[in-house]
């Protein structure tokens, strides 16, 4: 049943990961979405996915997938998307995603934050978080002027536990705060925050990852399973009930009903 069909949603950071599982899962559901990132190429980056492709299985899986190159460590061009947004939907966003991350390069993980580069922190807290900020700021008006819509937050378990490092767990509890402070800024307009922890996912860089450090992800979750609980939230009449909550994929899957892809 397409439950969001002529509805639009923006998914940042969506060429790879949880971000694609998401932009699937809102075209299963027939959204119009509008996918960001900065791979707009083939090779381009390390590791496997564009935005086109994404958008792509979008539009296949029944939705409309656009795609947005966007720098979101670049505000300016955040605002440009969400100029295009606005002008090509006449002004209509139903559904926000902040997602993008960036993986520290090379990854930053383990033993104490004093012999991490600083530049860790501006990617885990200046991408990771300021950025889901400032497409908030964006994204939040067209959205209070309809009195309708809902901003996600991708976060993590790592907002209320220590995992991987301190500048990652800071970045994380940041999201599930803004959320928070969001919502209740939000409430007024009728316009959800939430934010979403997945538990383990196997996106691309996982799967690489275990493949030299003998993990065992055979129990992950697939990013679409993420985007299915995204979809979900997104159909639901009261979801204001749940808005400034922190959600847990794996909860949400036992509400509403949904399965992981396996």
């Amino acid at each position: 049943m397409k439950t969001l069909e002529g509805k639009v949603a923006v998914v940042t950071g969506a060429s790879r990961g949880i971000g694609k599982g998401i932009a699937m899962a809102l075209g299963d559901a027939g959204a119009t979405v509008y996918v960001t990132g900065r791979t707009v190429a083939a090779g381009q980056a390390k590791l496997p996915g564009t935005i086109g492709e994404t958008a792509e299985q979008v539009t296949k899986r029944g939705g409309r997938g656009i795609a947005v190159a966007c720098d979101h460590g670049d505000d300016a061009q955040i605002k440009r998307l969400f100029e295009r947004v606005a002008d090509e939907t006449r002004g209509q966003l139903d559904v926000l995603v902040n997602n993008v991350y960036k993986i520290p390069d090379p990854p930053a993980w383990g033993g104490g934050f004093w012999e991490h580069p600083i530049s860790i922190w501006d990617d885990q807290v200046g991408i990771g978080l300021r950025s889901h900020y400032v497409a908030s700021v964006y994204g939040a008006p067209m959205m209070v002027r309809a009195k309708r819509g809902l901003i996600l937050n991708i976060s993590s378990p790592a907002g209320g536990m220590y995992i991987f490092s301190a500048s990652y767990g800071v970045g994380k509890a940041g999201m599930d705060r803004l959320a928070k402070d969001m919502a209740h800024e939000l409430k007024p307009h009728g316009v959800a925050a939430v934010s979403l922890w997945p538990g383990a996912v196997k996106t691309e860089f996982v799967i690489e990852a275990a493949k030299t450090g003998n993990m065992d992800i055979s129990k992950a979750e697939s990013p679409l399973f993420t985007g299915r609980a995204v979809v979900a939230l997104a159909s639901d009449p009261k979801v204001m009930e749940k808005s400034g909550r922190v959600m847990i994929v794996a909860d949400l899957a036992k509400e509403y009903g949904f399965r992981d892809e396996a």
